[in-house]
């Protein structure tokens, strides 16, 4: 459950992106790899959605512990982020803020997309945007320009997080945001292993500096699917999650929260996230109209 306190919304002018969010969250039910929204609801102080729970651990955590990924965990991981990406971007919507922290694993170690707070409404392939928003290491270089900027950050992204699993660390990384953000806008990219001459070509084309020049620009995610790094993936069946994930974490049961990071399950709840004693009623604000919502059974 995510709980939202609403002034602390209003005061950071967020409305919209909560709305948005909710409104993303209802468009991906039962998409394989997009977390689904089973309720949304309000009381007179907050919002709260309901999620599918998921104990694997975020992909983050996992890199952690491992350093880097084989090429071919890297490639089943990367093709279902870039499924659950076309997938937006054929409702017209734009993500902005993928990375691994936003990615976690099902029981069964298929990658869920979360978090879709920072998501672009109605935006077909033509429209452009310019909010500066997003995290500082996945941030595509047109964003940093405050230009107008389209899908394509989509696929900027997904080429920072393919390298950051290959290599470990993003690909223009450094401590000094500024220093980072030169890196990004002027620095050459290299990829300092050896990994196949088609997994490089794909990364090249995805953090290509110029986005009328980038991977994904021309066919958005058929251009990618079509790249011959995925040659070996059967999308058919990897949509159908059909496909045997290279990574099954070991889960107990259900309260099995080995894969979570220690630093989240040691927190002790906060006092604002309590649900009231007498929660339900009507609470209609109507800076959140028709925020509530329920999943319809099938």
């Amino acid at each position: 459950m995510k709980v939202m306190g609403k002034e602390h919304i209003k005061k950071r002018n967020e409305v919209k992106h909560i709305m948005a969010e909710r409104n993303v969250l209802i468009s991906n039910i039962n998409h394989p790899f997009l977390v689904s929204l089973h309720y949304s609801f309000q009381t007179k102080d907050k919002l709260y959605f309901v999620l599918d729970y998921l104990n694997g651990g975020e992909l983050f955590h996992h890199l952690q512990k491992e350093r880097h990924f084989p090429e071919p965990r890297a490639r089943f991981y990367a093709a279902e982020i870039g499924t659950a990406l076309g997938y937006l971007h054929e409702n017209n919507i734009i993500y902005r803020d993928l990375k691994p922290e936003n990615l976690l694993l099902d029981r069964h170690g298929h990658v869920v997309l979360t978090d879709f707070g920072l998501c672009k409404e109605n935006m077909n392939e033509k429209d452009t945007t310019d909010t500066f928003c997003g995290t500082p290491e996945y941030l595509a270089p047109e964003i940093l320009q405050k230009r107008p900027y389209d899908r394509t950050v989509d696929w900027w992204c997904l080429g920072s997080v393919l390298y950051e699993m290959l290599i470990g660390l993003p690909p223009f990384y450094s401590k000094d945001r500024t220093q980072m953000y030169e890196r990004i806008l002027h620095m050459k990219l290299t990829i300092p292993i050896s990994c196949s001459s088609a997994c490089k070509n794909l990364i090249y084309g995805l953090l290509e500096k110029d986005n009328k020049r980038r991977t994904g620009f021309q066919r958005d995610f058929d251009e990618i699917k079509n790249h011959m790094f995925f040659a070996s993936i059967d999308w058919e069946k990897l949509v159908n999650r059909q496909v045997k994930p290279p990574f099954v974490p070991k889960i107990k049961d259900e309260m099995d929260v080995s894969h979570i990071d220690k630093e989240f399950t040691s927190q002790q709840p906060n006092p604002g996230s309590l649900i009231p004693q007498f929660p339900y009623g009507t609470h209609i604000d109507q800076d959140f109209m028709g925020f509530s919502y329920v999943t319809r059974p099938e």
